[in-house]
């Protein structure tokens, strides 16, 4: 009978205690994947929908502003030294330095118009790129063409349009295509129109009030592209929308850290299990281990069978507590939909779960491995 198969009797003959060891180590692996794989699909969710939605970088003409107060009342402010942002101009964002990390660039024209007895807010856009800017519009009826226009919600309201009706803006009549579905926010107040049928019915040729642009992505500089949108319009001002990009992801960063403190603590008394069960079970064995050192076995011998014994239960351990860890993570997004991004296996993942488990289960096994050799034989054998 050679060390491995003394190793593997004595699991079988101590199946509760190899249990506890087992489940011991498997909570604590099971904890740190899950914990892991929580993080990483949420943070891949966060940044593919920051790839996808919404404008991040928004250049609007430079101006000098003075609010004006007294006595805690405010009256209102005064603009001077304003410098029109011209449509030519924005095709320079398009040969700036980090060009490819651009998604989309959204000019915007702004002006009110009288329609009837009211007056409303016209906006020229470039429906292209809104698809882009503006994922969450949901249009009853058609992208209007040259002559026509969309309502939001709020103004269709009001002036009590629908699609198919005929306005008349500034001796232009345009048709109304569709109705912009509510969206909670100010495009619930404007009428669209194209760019530059805007530009005309407002009287502003080539100017654009303000331009927004798709770019803030996972790996994109967007500080450095700022600066370099700022070079090539310098009668602009260049601003990163980027505060509750950042406010996510800094609560990401916390829980994250967070998370990992308590697998820390989770791992640990999986350790504590192993060190406290297997002092008992060399304890138990003073009498075998006698017999052992007394036919020939040598101190390394005897480290080990009892290495051995933990390093199995170790491994299962990691591959059971990857598999439990993996399992139940992607169980609870599905179930509770936190979370767009599937989970897959991750070979990588799972070879650090089971050499997490084999570290800790060999490193706690440490102790009564060398309490075991320290047994005098002679000693032990008084006992039988």
């Amino acid at each position: 009978m050679n060390i491995r198969d003394i190793a593997f009797k004595n699991l079988l003959r101590r199946k509760s205690k190899s249990a506890f060891i087992l489940a011991g180590l498997v909570i604590g692996v099971a904890t740190v994947v899950a914990v892991i794989s929580f993080v990483e699909s949420t943070t891949h969710d966060i940044n593919t929908k920051l790839e996808k939605y919404g404008a991040n970088i928004l250049i609007v003409p430079r101006t000098d502003n003075l609010t004006l107060s007294y006595g805690g009342m405010s009256l209102g402010g005064i603009a001077f030294d304003m410098q029109p942002i011209r449509q030519s101009e924005i095709t320079k964002i398009r040969m700036i330095k980090n060009a490819g990390n651009i998604a989309a660039v959204g000019p915007i024209v702004l002006g009110a118009v009288q329609i009837g007895d009211a007056m409303a807010s016209l906006a020229g856009i470039d429906f292209e790129s809104a698809h882009i800017l503006k994922p969450w519009w949901k249009i009853n009826g058609q992208t209007p063409g040259a002559d026509g226009l969309i309502l939001g919600a709020e103004v269709a309201r009001v002036l009590g349009l629908n699609a198919g009706d005929n306005v008349d803006i500034n001796g232009r009549s345009l048709a109304v295509t569709g109705l912009l579905a509510p969206t909670g926010s100010q495009d619930d107040q404007l009428i669209f129109a194209h760019l530059q049928t805007a530009q005309a019915v407002l009287d502003k040729p080539e100017h654009v009030s303000m331009v927004e642009v798709a770019a803030l992505c996972h790996d994109c500089p967007v500080d450095e592209m700022v600066a370099q949108i700022a070079e090539k319009l310098p009668t602009a001002k260049v601003m990163a929308i980027q505060q509750v990009v950042k406010g996510r992801m800094e609560t990401l960063s916390h829980f994250k850290q967070f998370s990992f403190a308590l697998s820390v603590v989770v791992v640990a008394v999986g350790g504590l299990v192993v060190l406290v069960t297997l002092m008992g079970s060399v304890r138990e064995r003073t009498e075998e281990i006698g017999i052992l050192r007394a036919v020939g076995f040598r101190k390394s011998h005897v480290m080990r069978i009892i290495f051995m014994e933990a390093g199995v239960i170790s491994f299962l351990a990691g591959i059971l507590g990857y598999l439990i860890g993996v399992g139940g993570i992607r169980l609870g997004l599905t179930l509770f939909g936190q979370a767009t991004t599937p989970i897959h296996v991750d070979p990588v993942l799972a070879a650090g779960a089971v050499l997490m488990a084999m570290s800790v289960g060999l490193l706690s096994s440490t102790y009564p491995a060398v309490m075991a050799t320290r047994m005098d034989p002679n000693q032990a054998l008084k006992t039988l």
